[in-house]
């Protein structure tokens, strides 16, 4: 029976319950979602939105990557809890770090990636996941960062700048109606990266609520990192979860 992708619907992945080791002594839970079938093409190394603030590896737009683009895009999906956060996977340890502390972090993950061979990493950010992108990426082997409503609150214009010259490619998909940093702040902030891309969505909104800006968001990923599997798939004939 073919049914609508929306909201909490899980296609089918390989999933599998991780924990990240920092290298100052902290366990983050998390999850790796993979193709049941194929070899992924890609990787998303996912940091959510602002923990003190309610954002963790659940927050709804990583949620829905991890549940539908292991099946219709063959891309491996990397989620986890930074440091001090809580969702239903667990508790990771430590307490928030301000965007500081968790640098390590960003490096468990990537540590985790290289230590699985997961291809073609990319990190996506969303909100405060976004600062730690820009702040701690350009250290590791990634293909690029895409930033989902970023507030450029924690990153310095030293940190931004950094990424100019940069072979890694940066996407920043800015809602119209944001409550931080909307299309035109953004341009001006992301000049000084004249590679970066920015990409305006109208009546976009920080927190992507709604199916229709869920699919625009997914849409602008899979622009990115997977092209050929778009259009991003809306219907599914088989089974779930």
């Amino acid at each position: 029976m073919t049914i609508e992708i929306k909201g909490g619907v899980e296609l089918p992945a390989q999933r599998e319950n991780i924990t990240l080791h920092t290298e100052d002594g902290l366990e983050l839970v998390g999850e790796l979602a993979t193709p049941t079938t194929r070899t992924p093409v890609a990787t998303l190394v996912t940091l959510h939105p602002l923990p003190t603030a309610g954002g963790f590896m659940d927050s709804h737009i990583l949620k829905k990557a991890a549940a539908r683009f292991p099946a219709i895009a063959d891309l491996a999906v990397l989620r986890f809890n930074t440091r001090g956060t809580t969702s239903p996977r667990g508790t990771s340890d430590g307490r928030f770090g301000d965007g500081i502390d968790e640098e390590a972090d960003v490096a468990a993950a990537m540590a985790f990636v290289g230590e699985r061979g997961l291809p073609n990493p990319w990190l996506l950010g969303w909100s405060f996941g976004t600062e730690l992108a820009m702040k701690y990426g350009r250290a590791h082997p990634v293909s690029g960062a895409i930033l989902l409503s970023p507030p450029l609150h924690r990153t310095t214009d030293a940190e931004l700048g950094a990424w100019a010259g940069d072979s890694r490619r940066l996407i920043a998909v800015i809602p119209e109606l944001d409550d931080y940093l909307r299309p035109a702040e953004a341009e001006e902030r992301f000049a000084v990266v004249p590679e970066a891309t920015v990409v305006p969505v109208e009546n976009g909104r920080h927190l992507w609520v709604g199916e229709k800006q869920t699919r625009r968001v997914l849409t602008e990923i899979l622009a990115v990192v997977n092209p050929e599997a778009l259009p991003l798939a809306v219907e599914w004939d088989g089974p779930l979860g």
